[in-house]
């Protein structure tokens, strides 16, 4: 039997969003095959939720983030198909459409994305009694830049882009990233991300920052990252460098390497990674 997918848009600010200028919505598709559409321009955010069957429903809560190398998102191939497959396992699945770094829509477009996944963190705890969440299960997923968007949320939740956000809601219980970019790291970054996010001439400071893997501690949460070892886009090297630095503060991570793939397959390929993905679920929770 089909399962029936229930979704909602929920109000990701109910104010005025900080840090934003005044400008014309140009969000647009870009493009679309069968696998979805790639939105461009994105700078009104949204979260969309999807409900599991209440005879599923088991607590736990996904923050996805879609990717598209800061310029624009996979929303469908990377949000809506992933959302789905976390309801078949009772995970209530809120995908992110996060805004785009731009100099146009923000005043400093650095901490835009973050911003948004941490206030995403925010609504879905402030929010576990009455959508039946356990708030000590609520994590965030990322592909791609949407990677490192969820594991920015991962090691900078004790520097909240909003001062008045709680630490402990926008912590996330656990992280998973799906072929991410990492580090913004001259010899091994992801042009792209790195010049639309801190740009090309960043200073060190912030390329440190910005690279995940330097910003791990103790209190990251547990990990579980995949990736393939023939990504020419985002190399490898990404989650290599990230593993090694939860591993070195001792932080549970699980990770699993693909021989072939590319990048940005989402669940397209022979190798069902998400059974991989669903029995880490189950270990940590």
């Amino acid at each position: 039997m089909l399962q029936t997918v229930r979704f909602e848009k929920v109000k990701l600010y109910s104010f005025d969003i900080p840090g934003t200028k005044k400008a014309i919505d140009a969000e647009r598709v870009e493009s679309q095959d069968d696998t979805g559409c790639f939105v461009v321009d994105v700078s009104q955010p949204q979260l969309t939720a999807y409900w599991p069957e209440d005879n599923l429903r088991n607590g736990t809560a996904v923050v996805i983030c879609p990717g598209g190398g800061y310029r624009g998102l996979s929303v469908d191939k990377e949000g809506h198909a992933i959302a789905v497959r976390l309801l078949s396992l009772g995970i209530t699945a809120f995908v992110l459409k996060y805004r785009m770094p731009s100099d146009d829509t923000m005043h400093n477009r650095k901490y835009g994305p973050l911003q948004d996944v941490q206030q995403a963190l925010y609504v879905v705890k402030s929010h576990a009694l009455e959508w039946q969440l356990d708030i000590a299960k609520v994590g965030v997923m990322g592909f791609s830049a949407g990677g490192h968007v969820a594991a920015s949320a991962a090691v900078h939740f004790n520097r909240p882009v909003m001062l008045s956000h709680n630490v402990d809601l926008i912590k996330p219980a656990f992280q998973i990233l799906v072929y991410p970019v990492i580090s913004m790291a001259n010899e091994v970054k992801h042009t792209g991300s790195k010049s639309l996010l801190i740009g090309e001439e960043a200073s060190d400071e912030h390329i440190a920052y910005f690279s995940c893997e330097c910003q791990v501690t103790e209190d990251s949460p547990p990990a579980f990252i995949m990736h393939a070892n023939d990504d020419l886009q985002v190399p490898v090297e990404h989650s290599l460098r990230y593993y090694r630095a939860l591993m070195a503060c001792q932080v549970p991570v699980q990770l699993v390497l693909l021989p072939a793939g590319g990048h940005g397959f989402g669940m397209y390929h022979d190798y069902d990674w998400f059974q991989s993905l669903s029995m880490w679920l189950r270990l940590i929770n």
